[in-house]
Formats: structure tokens, C-alpha cells, sequence
């Protein structure tokens, strides 16, 4: 019975709240991994069956093979929305998620590469010869220049980019689309890139950026091409494509933006996932004053 539901609700999932593959993909798994255990652990193969005590043993379990708080809140949240879902269309009217609370996250500010250093990237480091160059120059360029995340990145379209407007349609979370302005010089570059794109065999020309194959690009090969950039330009440990998003908003806080502004730019659905910024900013503003402050 849990695996019939669970397949009405990735089927709402995708065709009403339009989510993408890769979140439709987190929650069938992190469902299926709920319902292998109940079944290994209790017999349990209905939904009705299942309690807050279940949930909280699956949780413990999970806690103790030192699974991290926020993968813990993220399965948490998946058996939540399942539930809701089951309970909006009277299949049960069990919820027993609602005696259980979220897992409490140790505070982690957000990694920006210095301004310094991205400077270096973008106008200092040498990228290969030829089309898979000015690929994995772009990857880069785009990550830092719109904020756009490494998923949003890979299914750009040509027609996405809306040259006379001067700005990026992106697709993000939820299928919401957001506006971001972009500059006549990455439009030059596209512009160049698109035309040598043109000459490739089998390009999927529908995608915006692709391998020299024609092929899409895929989310390994952004990660492997960022990390090996990003060690050309600076000592930090983590250089992932996250890292630049975290850097396009660190520059544009430092540098006056609006925070509300920010949060548009980023796609982020609420305030609060773009006030973890200010904290950097009030790290930088905390250096100024003892540096430079007769009391400091």
C-alpha cells in the first residue's frame, strides 16, 4: 500500500507542483528508505500503521549511523509532505509527524571566495584552448555573475537568455522563474559561444551550454570544473559551485544591495535563507571598526 501512494504522490508532485527530476528523485528515495525500514524493523507495509513512534526510531536509527541534522530535517520534511499529501486525499488521517520536531542545525555561515580572487578568476586565469574552454570559462562566469545554482545552471536554455531585456531567465526550486540581470560582456561572450556552438555535430542545441561532444553538461563535470579553477585562485578548502553563488550575494551585500533584492536574485522563498549573509557582513563590519577605530 506505501509503495501505490507513494507513486500518487511523486505523480502530484510532478504534474501539479511541477518539481524537477532531481527533487522528485529525494523524495521517492528518502520515502522508500522510511518504508524499507518499517517493514525490516516492525512489518509494517501500511500507511495507517505508522506513528510518531516510528518515525522518531527511523530517525534515532538514522542519528546513530552519524547521518547529519540537516539530512535528517530534509527526510523529516519528505514523510511530512507525504503525509499531508495522504491526509488532503483521504487515505489516512494519521500524522505522526506532528509530535516531532526538526533536528537542530549547527550555524554555518556561507564560504565566499575574496573579491580579489574572483577577479583572478574571471580575468587572470588561463582556460583551455578552444570550445571546451570557453565552456568551462562561462560555467564559471554564470555561477559567480547571476548567483544561479549548479541544478538551475545545467538546464539553461538558449531561450532563456532574453538579449534585448539584457537579463537570465532562471527555473528554480518549484519550477519558479526569476529575472537576473546579466552584463554586455558575458551577452558578448554568448553570443560568441552560441555561433561556435553551431559548428558541432551533435549539439543539443536546445540546451545553453554543452559539452564539445554536443552533449548536455551534468552536475559532476561543473563541480570538477569549478574545484579546478577556484584551486588556481585560492587556498580555501571548499571550492564547490556553491561557493560562487555564496560570493555573487556576499559581493553584492558588501558592495550596498538590498537584502530583499538579494533574496530576489538568489530565488531564495523566504527572508530568512538570505539574513545568513548579513552575518559576514557584520564579521567584515566588526574588522573595520577594530582596525580602524580609535576604540576598537
Amino acid at each position: 500500500m506505501l509503495d501505490k501512494r507513494l507513486q500518487d504522490f511523486l505523480q502530484h508532485l510532478r504534474f501539479e507542483r511541477r518539481y524537477s527530476p532531481h527533487t522528485l528523485t529525494a523524495y521517492s528515495r528518502d520515502i522508500k528508505t522510511f518504508g524499507d525500514y518499517l517493514e525490516a524493523t516492525y512489518g509494517i507495509n501500511e500507511v495507517d500503521q505508522v506513528s510518531h513512534f516510528h518515525v522518531r526510531s527511523w530517525l534515532a536509527d538514522m542519528k546513530d549511523s552519524k547521518m547529519t541534522a540537516g539530512t535528517l530535517n530534509r527526510k523529516l520534511s519528505s514523510i511530512s509532505a507525504f503525509y499531508k499529501f495522504l491526509r488532503k486525499n483521504g487515505f489516512t488521517n494519521q500524522d505522526p509527524i506532528r509530535k516531532l520536531h526538526a533536528q537542530r542545525l549547527p550555524e554555518r555561515l556561507p564560504v565566499a571566495v575574496k573579491d580579489n580572487e574572483t577577479k583572478f578568476l574571471l580575468e587572470e586565469v588561463q582556460f583551455q584552448e578552444g570550445f571546451a574552454g570557453q565552456t568551462e570559462r562561462l560555467v564559471c562566469e554564470l555561477l559567480y555573475s547571476t548567483g544561479i545554482r549548479r541544478n538551475e545552471l545545467l538546464i539553461l536554455k538558449e531561450g532563456d537568455v532574453e538579449w534585448g531585456l539584457k537579463q537570465l531567465r532562471i527555473t528554480g526550486k518549484g519550477n519558479k522563474e526569476r529575472l537576473v540581470p546579466v552584463s554586455d560582456a558575458l551577452l558578448d561572450s554568448l553570443r560568441q559561444y552560441l555561433q561556435d556552438k553551431k559548428v558541432l555535430e551533435n549539439s543539443n542545441h536546445n540546451f545553453l551550454l554543452v559539452l564539445d561532444s554536443g552533449d548536455p553538461l551534468y552536475a559532476m563535470y561543473v563541480y570538477r570544473i569549478v574545484r579546478k579553477y577556484l584551486a588556481q585562485c585560492t587556498t580555501m578548502k571548499k571550492k564547490s559551485p556553491h561557493v560562487l553563488r555564496h560570493s555573487f550575494a556576499t559581493d553584492l551585500l558588501n558592495n550596498g544591495a538590498n537584502i530583499q533584492a538579494i533574496k530576489d536574485l538568489l530565488g531564495h522563498s523566504s527572508l530568512a535563507a538570505t539574513q545568513i549573509y548579513t552575518h559576514n557582513n557584520i564579521d567584515k563590519l566588526k574588522q573595520i571598526h577594530k582596525q580602524n577605530h580609535p576604540r576598537g
